[in-house]
């Protein structure tokens, strides 16, 4: 019981004791609450007044910035308007100053008005006088102002007339006088400082051989090869009894340089047939057209003439090839160059001009073999092409009086021109017509269709022609033959029978792979 008692007790004092210690912790949690509330309270004032000492800070220094610029603002404005008030004061003296101006000016003018005003009328009063005068004058005189100064005028005529006449008959006598002893003068100087030689130019060339076996390799198997070299030339080959030599003939220079180097290639190759021929003869073609080029460089070097069209310079190179009279024309025309130099620096005319048109002068006739029409026509219109001036292109045409000369360096390409071919053996005039001839035979052969080239040998009393195969057939070549023959007969005249020889070559050519 007393346990139980005990027990009760202690159930009752732990009871009480837990609900003391929860009204005790009941007190603590709301003393607690109460002191933060009291906290937060506290915070919040001093946040609130420090948000307003700072609201107060910042509208104080909100206050001093406006305040600041404010003043600013009224300094600059204070020093525009003292900038504007000088600019003003500026500007009225300047309209001041104008006005000034302006009023001098109308002073001036008004001035200047009575002053014309006063000239006119002065002049008006001299304008009456003169009248006065004129009429005055007419009246003693009996003759009319015009009258008076027509014969005033009529007088000074006749006296300058005379003085012109004394003066002119004076230059005509010191020029009569002196005219032929310069003219010779001048000429013998001009001869004296280039005198060029002159050889005659032949129909053949004679190629060594280095045994008389050799012969027999030029001719070939029935003749093939010497018949292929002469086909593909245009030459005539001349093997006879003379001793290791062999006569390359033809009136053309260039085929027969052709064929000389064609055949001293072959000699030296040593294999000698129809196919390795044709490959000399084309390597000797490309030999003489770089020959051609290097002598129309040559020529132009040698003369001082500078600036020549690369065409052109290659037309100077073949009158290397060229000859006229016998005399040969790249010679010739170098030697006017010289000649025509000498005489316009002894003149006081222009040297580039007359060394130019002199080595020009003959230029037309590097083809006219091939364009209808004289040299000179031909060489004008090929100096026209290549864009020479003027004045060379006149001197061309008007070196044979085909036109009037007009220019001084004209002229004196013309007396050039004849001094060269005036000296004594430069010329021959059988060959020159021989030559025409020739050249006549090829120019009827090859008018006709068909034809592809033809070749005048043994000494024009032969024309071999060859055809293209294509256009011309076996019948057809009979024709040709005939009809080329009556136009000779007709257009020609010539010593004893031309032979007229038509082939026709057919060719055919594969290649193994």
């Amino acid at each position: 019981m007393l346990e139980l008692q005990n027990v009760l007790f202690a159930l009752a004092g732990t009871l009480i004791g837990g609900l003391i210690g929860f009204f005790v912790r009941r007190t603590v949690a709301e003393r607690k609450i109460i002191s933060a509330e009291s906290e937060a309270r506290r915070i919040i004032e001093d946040g609130i007044k420090t948000a307003e000492t700072k609201k107060k800070e910042f509208l104080i220094e909100a206050k001093d910035e406006v305040h600041k610029l404010r003043n600013e603002a009224d300094r600059e404005n204070k020093e525009r308007r003292a900038e504007l008030q000088k600019t003003e004061k500026r500007l009225l003296k300047k309209e001041e100053l104008l006005d000034n101006k302006n009023e001098l000016f109308e002073k001036r003018e008004e001035k200047l008005n009575r002053k014309y005003k006063e000239i006119e009328l002065r002049e008006k009063e001299i304008d009456e006088s003169l009248e006065r005068e004129r009429i005055e004058l007419e009246r003693i005189s009996g003759l009319t102002s015009e009258e008076a100064k027509d014969m005033l005028l009529l007088g000074i005529r006749k006296d300058v007339e005379h003085d012109a006449a004394i003066m002119i008959k004076e230059i005509e006598r010191e020029a009569k006088e002196t005219a032929d002893k310069k003219a010779r003068e001048l000429i013998t100087y001009a001869i004296q400082k280039c005198s060029a030689d002159h050889v005659a130019e032949t129909t053949v060339s004679v190629v060594d051989l280095p045994n008389d076996e050799m012969k027999g390799r030029i001719i070939g198997r029935e003749g093939r090869n010497i018949r292929a070299l002469e086909t593909l030339t245009g030459i005539d080959l001349i093997i006879d009894d003379t001793p290791e030599a062999v006569v390359v003939s033809g009136f053309d220079p260039i085929r027969r340089e052709v064929a000389r180097i064609a055949l001293e290639k072959l000699i030296a190759d040593g294999r000698i047939h129809p196919a390795r021929i044709e490959e000399m003869v084309e390597r000797a073609r490309k030999e003489i057209n770089q020959i051609i080029k290097d002598e129309g460089e040559k020529a132009a070097f040698d003369t001082g003439v500078h600036g020549l069209r690369s065409e052109m310079t290659k037309l100077l190179g073949r009158l290397k090839y060229r000859t006229s009279y016998g005399q040969n024309v790249l010679k010739h025309s170098i030697e006017v160059a010289h000649l025509s130099g000498i005489m316009a620096a002894e003149l006081g005319a222009d040297i580039k001009i007359a060394k130019r048109a002199g080595l020009l002068h003959d230029i037309g006739k590097a083809v006219d073999h091939e364009i209808e029409g004289p040299h000179v026509e031909i060489g004008g219109d090929i100096a026209r092409r290549y864009k020479e001036s003027n004045e060379i292109v006149h001197a061309i045409e008007s070196h044979h009086n085909d036109i009037e000369p007009q220019t001084v360096e004209a002229i004196i390409v013309q007396a050039a021109d004849a001094i060269s071919a005036a000296r004594p053996g430069a010329r021959r005039e059988t060959l020159e017509s021989y030559i025409k001839r020739l050249e006549k035979l090829e120019e009827i052969a090859n008018s006709f269709e068909g034809v592809e080239k033809s070749f005048a040998i043994q000494a024009g009393r032969e024309i071999r022609i060859m055809v293209k195969p294509e256009a011309v057939n076996d019948d057809s070549i009979v024709l040709i033959a005939r009809n080329i023959v009556k136009r000779i007969e007709q257009e020609l005249d010539y010593p004893g029978q031309i032979k007229v020889n038509v082939v026709r070559e057919t060719r055919a050519i594969e290649y193994a792979k």
